[in-house]
């Protein structure tokens, strides 16, 4: 029978993987950074920019799904290396920002396979075991999380928002993926499907972070300080999902989700 009651330690985890989830997302990162709203960036974007984010997202996750997980060994526990994986994505920003736009395509696929890997190094941290499906469906998810979007529910929080959204094309994901998740042309219906998904959360923090690299002022050194924006924000919503996914292991999604929404609760007292 499953404990329902969180420990101490469990609880003050409980709350760090809250305060990592439900604070300001990218676009409010990237304003503190450059001093101006980053929505007044977006305009501009070329009118088609946001039909080529779409289908740049869907490959870049594609890639990076096939590609990021199967460089790390499975041992579970330890210590991710965050530095290093934020020293990769800084370097690949800085070569998109010297290109403008016209370098995201490339940076794009890179950045996000640098992502994937140092989210599944964090998931690994947490004692999740990386030949596991269910493990690299969750590292999937992680691209769908602290992106804004008109669908929510304000009455719950949107970490749990968005694991709902997710839940059955992940569920129907796991029957496919098996032991490894290969994105190929004959890729199973119901993983593209997952991926789809997640990609349409994912391109709105694309679109914010090719709407700040558009700034001409920024540069090779601003696209590297934006890619680290980047991988930060990311690296923030693994911590705080797997910290989730490990204490969901011990007492049970249910009793952790509503341990979860009453520190929200609190909060607006």
């Amino acid at each position: 029978m499953e404990d329902t009651r969180l420990s101490p330690a469990d609880l003050d985890a409980l709350r760090q993987a809250h305060a990592l989830l439900e604070n300001p997302g990218l676009a409010a990162r990237i304003t503190n950074l450059i001093g101006a709203p980053v929505e007044k960036f977006l305009d501009r974007l070329p009118a088609s920019w946001n039909a080529r984010i779409g289908q740049a997202t869907r490959l870049a996750l594609s890639k990076a799904a096939d590609a990021a997980l199967f460089t790390l060994t499975d041992k579970p526990g330890g210590v991710s290396s965050n530095r290093w994986h934020k020293l990769g994505a800084a370097v690949t920003g800085g070569a998109g920002g010297f290109f403008g736009l016209a370098g995201l395509a490339v940076e794009l696929p890179i950045s996000t396979t640098i992502m994937m890997r140092s989210i599944a190094d964090i998931a690994r941290s947490e004692g999740e075991s990386l030949v596991a499906p269910d493990t690299r469906l969750a590292c999937l998810e992680v691209f769908a999380l602290g992106g804004a979007n008109e669908s929510d529910d304000g009455a719950e929080s949107g970490y749990y928002v968005v694991r709902a959204a997710l839940a059955h094309a992940v569920s129907q994901a796991a029957e496919y993926a098996g032991g490894r998740i290969a994105v190929e042309k004959a890729a199973p219906p119901a993983l593209m499907r997952l991926i789809t998904l997640v990609a349409e959360r994912f391109g709105i923090q694309i679109t914010e972070k090719a709407a700040a690299q558009a700034i001409p002022a920024l540069g090779a050194a601003g696209g590297a300080l934006i890619n680290t924006l980047f991988i930060d924000h990311f690296q923030d919503m693994a911590r705080g999902h797997f910290i989730i996914r490990r204490l969901d292991r011990h007492y049970g999604e249910e009793a952790v989700r509503l341990a979860y929404k009453s520190l929200g609760q609190r909060g607006k007292d």
